[in-house]
């Protein structure tokens, strides 16, 4: 850990000069209390750095939080081991999985299934009781459940250390949720010019709490939180069943994790109610389950947070790029993809260029930066890599 300013503390190893000047700037904002705790896989963000966890006095800025509201993981354990399945296509895993769920930006279902329409029904009730209607933003948001996105997001199928196969996948609140944070970003950024507020950088506009615009995005963040959370839910239930109908052996679930790294909770930090935006973290509270994504063709891991204080229980929520994405697009080629990925089975497509793993942080130099934050519990090794361009 590296203490960069009494409102800075950085436990990144690889912290390009330009993050962290970025998340300095963001330190000094007079409501930040007691600091911004900087994770290993930090690298610039809108405004806040990705790889960041701020907490606030009486006020939240929402790019802080992010546009992809709830974005995070979820992983399941089956019974299943590499022996079970090594005898199977895992290209028609793939094309079944696929099929079962829009990849993509802008792709979403046709109509709901009968799972979705109960997660969306519960949804409904609570926007409701939220007083405001998602339709406003996204008139189509219900067939969005159940859908992955494009750019970082993913399915996989991993191997653990002993050879156990896990589910996992990365995905948010996708184009519901997104509207939603660019409206109150806005907001924030018109209140700061109707106050006179100045502010380093726009994208730093914040909303004080006690203020009608502030208790409305409180009220819209968690509705996206939960989207978001429901949206996993339902992917990882069509995966399991396109898992269970490849292997004609059904699926038994010995653990489901599922956990948010874009969110704002409400925490006590250093003897101070705060709000703790963690944009690209994780909840590393002492004994809870969390999961670090490596990039794609790399591990991912499942972690126990150790509850590090001055990290303000938090971890990496993966990689962090080092390359962006047209940079990567410049500097790397699809067969250079196609070495990285040799082994596993995947779309071989230039779309995915982007994120080859080379753009992105060695994910060992990350967890061996996170090892006073987590305590890794499994070390997965993907087999099937399903994305959208």
């Amino acid at each position: 850990m590296e203490k960069i300013s009494k409102t800075l503390m950085s436990w990144a190893s690889i912290l390009e000069p330009k993050t962290r000047e970025q998340a300095l700037t963001a330190s000094r904002l007079p409501f930040i209390y007691p600091h911004i705790a900087l994770m290993p896989d930090a690298h610039l963000g809108m405004g806040a750095t990705v790889g960041s966890v701020l907490p606030t006095l009486n006020a939240i800025i929402p790019a802080a939080v992010g546009v992809d509201i709830g974005c995070g993981m979820i992983a399941v354990r089956t019974q299943h081991t590499a022996e079970s399945i090594a005898h199977l296509d895992r290209a028609l895993l793939r094309e079944a999985i696929e099929a079962a769920i829009p990849l993509s930006a802008g792709q979403y279902n046709t109509e709901e299934t009968e799972t979705a329409k109960a997660r969306n029904d519960a949804l409904e009730e609570s926007a409701r009781r939220a007083d405001f209607d998602p339709a406003t933003y996204a008139p189509n948001w219900r067939l969005q459940l159940g859908s992955l996105g494009s750019g970082n997001h993913f399915i996989e199928i991993s191997l653990d250390e002993e050879d156990r196969v896990w589910l996992f996948l990365h995905s948010g609140s996708r184009g519901v949720g997104n509207k939603i944070a660019q409206h109150h970003i806005r907001v924030a950024q018109e209140l700061a010019t109707l106050w006179w507020i100045s502010l380093p950088d726009p994208a730093l506009a914040y909303l004080p709490q006690g203020t009608t615009q502030f208790t409305r995005y409180i009220k819209e963040l968690h509705w996206a939180q939960d989207f978001a959370l429901a949206n996993r839910e339902e992917m990882m239930d069509r995966v399991v069943a396109r898992f269970a109908e490849w292997t004609g052996d059904g699926v038994t679930e010995h653990e489901r994790i599922n956990c948010h790294h874009n969110y704002t909770a409400r925490e006590k930090h250093f003897g101070k109610e705060v709000w703790v935006s963690r944009k690209g973290a994780i909840n590393a509270e002492a004994g809870v389950l969390g999961l670090v994504p490596g990039s794609m063709g790399t591990r991912s891991y499942v972690v126990e947070g150790l509850g590090n204080p001055v990290a303000l229980k938090s971890s990496p929520h993966g990689a962090g790029r080092e390359y962006s994405r047209s940079a990567a697009r410049k500097a790397f080629t699809r067969e250079q993809l196609r070495e990285a990925m040799a082994g596993i089975e995947y779309r071989d497509t230039d779309a995915f260029i982007d994120e080859i793993p080379a753009a992105y942080k060695n994910i060992d130099v990350v967890m061996e930066d996170s090892k006073d934050l987590v305590k890794i519990l499994h070390t997965l090794r993907q087999i099937v890599n399903v994305k959208g361009d």
